[in-house]
């Protein structure tokens, strides 16, 4: 009976700690694409903002933007932290430039990491209905955001191609 006890106790700190390893890890791996993203931001020449590869397309600013109003969304619905802008907000943004796409971008990525950062993996493990049409856990629901950001700057990569600009190198690790 005893060795029953501590081999339930064992099992139950193992899952704890991987549990809050994946959080961690997470956080890791968010605060890496805000690195990553910055970097195509930093590569896009500032004239280059206003670029779009056909004219039925966002433009690079418009792109970046758009990452940012679906990390707001995302994050807010799984984390249930309330969104500071509204969806759509960033890409409708009348400054444009580099200076300010950057600055709204990157307290997008903030707003992401802190708002993971005031989970509990028992947290990450629950139910939640994404958008009020898809049912996932709220990991799940952080997974579809981080596929969300990687889809669209991704895009970017032709842009920053056409505008004659390098774009950085993956950042896996």
């Amino acid at each position: 009976m005893k060795t029953s006890l501590i081999l339930v106790f064992l099992i139950s700190m193992t899952t704890f700690a991987q549990a809050q390893s994946s959080v961690e890890d997470m956080i890791k791996d968010w605060e890496r694409a805000k690195a990553y993203t910055k970097e195509y931001l930093d590569a896009m020449p500032a004239e280059g903002y206003s670029l779009k590869p056909a004219a039925e397309m966002r433009s690079f600013a418009q792109q970046m933007l758009h990452l940012t109003d679906g990390n707001y969304g995302f994050a807010s619905a799984a984390t249930g932290v309330a969104s500071p802008v509204s969806m759509g907000e960033s890409e409708k943004a009348t400054d444009q430039s580099k200076e300010n796409v950057t600055k709204l971008v990157m307290a997008g990525y903030d707003f992401v990491i802190n708002s993971i950062k005031t989970m509990t993996p028992a947290q990450i493990a629950e139910s939640t209905t994404l958008f009020g049409q898809f049912e996932m856990s709220k990991g799940k629901a952080l997974e579809k955001c981080f596929e969300h950001q990687t889809h669209h700057r991704g895009q970017t990569t032709v842009y920053l191609r056409l505008a004659g600009a390098t774009p950085p190198q993956e950042k896996l690790f």
